[in-house]
Parts: structure tokens; C-alpha cells; sequence
């Protein structure tokens, strides 16, 4: 038995180091970042260790030697001076009102005043943050370190509220612009989030940040490696075998399936989620853990808002500049769900400097496309689970009459704001739904104007279907002969179901089916 206790939803440094919590060593990265730059951004996913990451250069800014005692940085550090720290951490708040961040931002501001003094002159969050910075240096003696964690927080809650998000960015970007004009007086900032606001609006005055979201040498200052897994996990890999009666091959194999591959540049080692990871080897089971823990609605919001075509969205094709940048008027959805951990960079053309993107893992994939489904088809949250058991209950029993029938349910009530793109939201469900029965069964999905054709597989049974918009089924059904679909199972035992739909754009439901055996 391991007697490793993980750190599951400990963000402090001193806690973990104090209390004998796992900890993997990122100070190395940590000291490099310090002495290479002064200013830094990082973009990285939810619960990916960013908060973490501030905690543990606030320790070591606070020159807490002993928190150190065996890392790497312990080796490197010779002076540990203390220096002065303004720590803002937007985590806290929801951000709904324009109120709601004026106070966190004024609490914090007065806490700092309490130590540093106040002037009554600064009246602006701006001139008081600024002058705090400046006081602070002066009355230490030494530069200040500034760490702002989830410095987004408000923006992101405001997405798809347009005038709310205009008042956050009017008023953050004057507080972060003080940063630029009292430099002489930081020592080092680093502000971390999900995202990253494009370079007109939060950080319009603060072009001196370094980007290390897409850097190379900082890949791994957040997440875990494959390396480290072994050089920290070798035993509980082990145990955790033992347990799911499988070989240290297949559980490695699934640690790297369902937690793996995240890419932050283009050609760089896969990272693993830190907090799936951890969860795992804690209950010793796998588990959609970082999932479970929420995902915002506002993706969805974005997507349906942007009549996204959702099968785009494992091969979706875009440039750095896009991935790099979100305005509140942008009208794609691409790079929030970038930046949010649910897409991940999967190729690169150095040509054209196009970067290919795709879901990084099976916990990723599987989630998010189930998480979709009641926002797209009539059917709720809690039963969304046991419509699809019951799908692939009824693929593999070879009862497509069930399986038709459920369908149509899924598409009754459908609302009439979404009937301006009725093909796009037709296919959207049903990409869906194959998405989430091709997690049991193989499943391969094509569209083009106006229809679809499908394959699905079991180990008793082929089905090749065509779904047609406004045409009929019986059309659906010969296009599967004209096209010669089937040929490539004509000496498979398994037995075949050619299946013509149509879909009806007055009903707005699948109108019929016909099957030939």
C-alpha cells in the first residue's frame, strides 16, 4: 500500500510541504522563470495546477528557505531574500455584476493600504494599486513580486454579456496597466487564467508581458509528465495494476488514453491532467475526474451561439494568432475551447503555420460530447446517461425499430430558434449521439449537403445507413445501393441492416426509416 497522501484540491505550497502531501517537483522551471524574465503570462486549463504555481513563488519570494529543503531550487538559490508580495487572487467572486469585482478588488487593495499606507488622492483602483507598488518597494527596501491568479475570472463569466464584459475590461485594464508604469519598482508578476484576452482589450497597456502559454521551455511548469509519472509513481503504478487486474503495460496504456495529451505547442511532449491524474492513483480506479468537476455552460453558449458545426471539432484547423487570442466580439469559439483544456494541439503544418487541433484525451472526448447532449436534444441531464446505454443496448441487439424511436424523441420540441440552421442542428444531434454509442461500438460518420451516410459495428451486426433532408427514405435507401456502401462487408459474417431515413424540415423529426436485411 502506498503511503503517499495527494494534495486533491490543496493549492498551497507551504500546506503541502508542511503536511507531507506528494509533490512534484517544478522548481527548477520555477527558478528559471525568475531569473530569465520579469514578467510573465500563462495560460493553462482548469484545475491544472496554476494556483499552485503562484503559491509556490510566493514561498519562495518570501524567501521560506525550509519549504525548499530537498527540491531542486535548494541547490540553485543562494541568497533567499525576502521580498515584498501583492498577491490578488480573482478566484473567489462570481462575477455577475460590475459591483461584484469592484469589491474584490478594493478589499484586496485595502488589505495591501493597511501595510504599505494609502494616499488620499487615489481615488482609482489604478492610482491606489500603483501607488501601493511604489510604497511597498520604498518601505522594504526591495523590488515587489506581483502574482495575480485567474486574472480572467470576471471576463470569462461574462462571456455572452457583452456591456458587463466591457465594464470588467474598462476597469482592469488601467489596474493591470499600472504594472507597465511603475516597473522600475517589480522585481517579477506573473498572472495566470484559462484564457487569453486578446492584446485589444485587458492587456492593451501591458505589451511587455512575456507569453510563456505556447513556450517550450515552460511546457511542464504545470501538469505531469510521462517521466515524471515514473520517476515519482513507479510503485503506486504498480499497485494500482495489482488492483485493476491488468499489466503494468495496460495501465500505463490507460493512464496516457484517458489523461494524456495535451499539447501547449506544436511538436512537444503530451502532459497529463495533474488533477485526474492524482485522483486516480488516490482511489487507485479510474475516473472522469477533472471532468466531473464541472464545465462552464458558457462553451456551450458559444457554440450554439456561433452555429457551430460540432463534427469540425476533432480536426478543427486554425492559426496561432487565432489560438492565441479571445475578443469579446469574436465570432469563434474555437479558442476558448482551446484555452479551456477541451481541444488540444494535435499537428502542425510549418508551411502554412496551421495548427491542427483535437480533443487531447477519452475523458475529454467522452465528457464533453455527453455534456452536449442536453443542451442540443430534448432530453435531460440526469437521464442523458441512460438514453445512450439504451441505444447501444439496442444496436447490439439488433432492434433498430427501438433505436429509431428513441431518436425521434430526442428531436421532438425542438425549439424554433434553432430551425433558421435545421440541417446543421439535425446533424449536430446525431454526431452526438454516434459520438457517444461510438465509445461501445465502432462507428464511422459522414456529411455533406443535405445528408449523411453511417456505418455502425458490433460484434453480431452491421448497419449502413443514409439520413436524407427532405428527400424520402426509400432515396436514402438506393443511395446506399447506388453507392455501393456495403461492398466492403459482403463476405462478413456479421448481419447486415441497410437503413434509409429521411428527415423532415415541416415536422421537424425523422419522418421515416425502411430497412433492408
Amino acid at each position: 500500500m502506498s503511503n503517499k497522501i495527494y494534495p486533491i484540491g490543496i493549492q498551497n505550497f507551504e500546506k503541502i510541504r508542511q503536511d507531507g502531501y506528494f509533490y512534484i517537483d517544478k522548481t527548477a522551471l520555477v527558478y528559471r522563470m525568475v531569473k530569465t524574465g520579469s514578467y510573465y503570462f500563462l495560460s493553462r486549463p482548469r484545475r491544472f495546477g496554476k494556483s499552485l504555481l503562484i503559491s509556490t513563488l510566493e514561498a519562495y519570494f518570501q524567501g521560506k528557505k525550509e519549504l525548499f529543503e530537498g527540491l531542486a531550487v535548494e541547490k540553485l538559490e543562494k541568497d533567499w531574500i525576502k521580498y515584498p508580495i501583492l498577491h490578488l487572487d480573482l478566484n473567489i467572486e462570481k462575477y455577475d455584476t460590475p459591483e461584484s469585482l469592484d469589491k474584490i478588488l478594493d478589499s484586496s487593495l485595502t488589505a495591501w493600504e493597511k501595510i504599505y499606507g494609502a494616499e488620499p488622492s487615489e481615488r482609482s483602483f489604478s492610482l491606489r494599486f500603483a501607488g501601493i507598488i511604489q510604497r511597498a518597494c520604498e518601505k522594504t527596501g526591495r523590488r515587489v513580486a506581483i502574482l495575480v491568479d485567474e486574472y480572467d475570472k470576471p471576463m470569462l463569466q461574462a462571456i455572452g454579456n457583452e456591456a458587463l464584459q466591457k465594464q470588467f475590461r474598462d476597469t482592469l485594464q488601467p489596474f493591470y496597466g499600472a504594472l507597465k508604469t511603475k516597473d522600475g519598482f517589480i522585481k517579477f508578476a506573473l498572472l495566470t487564467g484559462v484564457t487569453k484576452f486578446g492584446k485589444i482589450s485587458v492587456f492593451s497597456d501591458l505589451n511587455n508581458l512575456k507569453d510563456i502559454s505556447m513556450d517550450e521551455r515552460f511546457v511542464d511548469i504545470c501538469g505531469v509528465t510521462e517521466t515524471e509519472i515514473h520517476e515519482n509513481l513507479e510503485n503506486e503504478l504498480k499497485e494500482l495494476a495489482q488492483k485493476q487486474k491488468m499489466s503494468l503495460e495496460e495501465v500505463c496504456r490507460e493512464l496516457k488514453v484517458c489523461y494524456d495529451g495535451y499539447h501547449f505547442v506544436e511538436n512537444s511532449i503530451g502532459i497529463y491532467n495533474p488533477f485526474s491524474l492524482l485522483n486516480t492513483f488516490d482511489k487507485m480506479k479510474f475516473g472522469s475526474y477533472w471532468f466531473e468537476t464541472g464545465t462552464p455552460t458558457y462553451l456551450v453558449k458559444l457554440l450554439k451561439k456561433h452555429h457551430y458545426d460540432l463534427e469540425r471539432m476533432a480536426h478543427e484547423e486554425t492559426d496561432s494568432q487565432v489560438l492565441n487570442s479571445i475578443d469579446s466580439e469574436s465570432t469563434n469559439p474555437i479558442p476558448v475551447i482551446y484555452q479551456s483544456g477541451y481541444l488540444t494541439i494535435k499537428g502542425y503544418d510549418e508551411e502554412f503555420g496551421m495548427y491542427r487541433l483535437g480533443f487531447p484525451n477519452r475523458e475529454v472526448e467522452e465528457g464533453f460530447v455527453r455534456f452536449l447532449l442536453p443542451f442540443y436534444a430534448n432530453v435531460d441531464k440526469v437521464e442523458s446517461p441512460f438514453e445512450i446505454q439504451k441505444f447501444v443496448r439496442e444496436v447490439r441487439s439488433g432492434d433498430y425499430d427501438s433505436f429509431f424511436c428513441r431518436l425521434q424523441s430526442f428531436f421532438a420540441d425542438t425549439t424554433y430558434e434553432v430551425i433558421r440552421d435545421q440541417e446543421l442542428h439535425y446533424e449536430n444531434v446525431l454526431f452526438i449521439v454516434f459520438k457517444l454509442v461510438g465509445f461501445y461500438t465502432q462507428v464511422e460518420y459522414h456529411t455533406s449537403k443535405g445528408r449523411i451516410d453511417l456505418v455502425l459495428q458490433t460484434d453480431k451486426f452491421i448497419y449502413v445507413m443514409e439520413f436524407k433532408l427532405d428527400g424520402t427514405a426509400e432515396e436514402a435507401l438506393q443511395q446506399i445501393h447506388d453507392k455501393h456502401y456495403a461492398l466492403p462487408f459482403a463476405s462478413d459474417e456479421r448481419k447486415l441492416f441497410k437503413i434509409g431515413v429521411n428527415f423532415s424540415a415541416e415536422t421537424r423529426n425523422i419522418e421515416k426509416w425502411v430497412v433492408e436485411e
